[in-house]
């Protein structure tokens, strides 16, 4: 079964995979875009247990590796992560950075990568590493974002249970 719209069909297959996780209208039920859509403020800083992520921390993590995932494609290191350290990052509420702007950078990071990987599929852009590699980067990567928007799909349905 094929999901390629005649509008997709010049679309780099890169970018093709890329939003099939994030901001494709996916074949497979809500991407991480759409999972992040209708998640009110209270609803991403909620937590369902002690020690378990929400919503917001799960976001940022996902925009941590889409970076990372950009640094590792291309030539010259990406602009320092909008917060200090690693992988996850606590956040108990707004302290931080609000929801809002937690979308923005999850939607700005995405945006980024999409933007490299054309770039080098198309010749306007340089990596290191082989056309399988970066192929298994963005495999990855989608795979992560599908991963943690069936995380926020649960949680909506956790909290509104709660």
């Amino acid at each position: 079964m094929s999901t390629t719209t005649s509008t997709e069909a010049t679309t780099s297959s890169g970018v093709r995979v890329l939003r099939e996780g994030y901001g494709g209208e996916a074949w497979h039920g809500p991407d991480l875009k759409a999972a992040l859509t209708d998640v009110s403020t209270a609803l991403a800083f909620w937590r369902p247990a002690p020690g378990r992520h929400n919503i917001a921390e799960i976001a940022l993590h996902h925009a941590y590796y889409a970076h990372s995932v950009r640094g590792r494609l291309s030539e010259t290191a990406p602009e320092p992560f909008v917060l200090e350290g690693e992988d996850w990052f606590p956040l108990s509420g707004t302290d931080k950075l609000t929801w809002k702007e937690i979308v923005a950078v999850v939607d700005r990071q995405q945006q980024h990568l999409a933007t490299l990987v054309a770039d080098i599929e198309a010749g306007r852009g340089r990596s290191r590493l082989s056309e399988a590699e970066r192929f298994a980067l963005v495999v990855g990567i989608t795979c992560h974002a599908v991963y943690h928007a069936g995380q926020i799909q649960l949680l909506k349905k956790l909290y509104a249970g709660a």
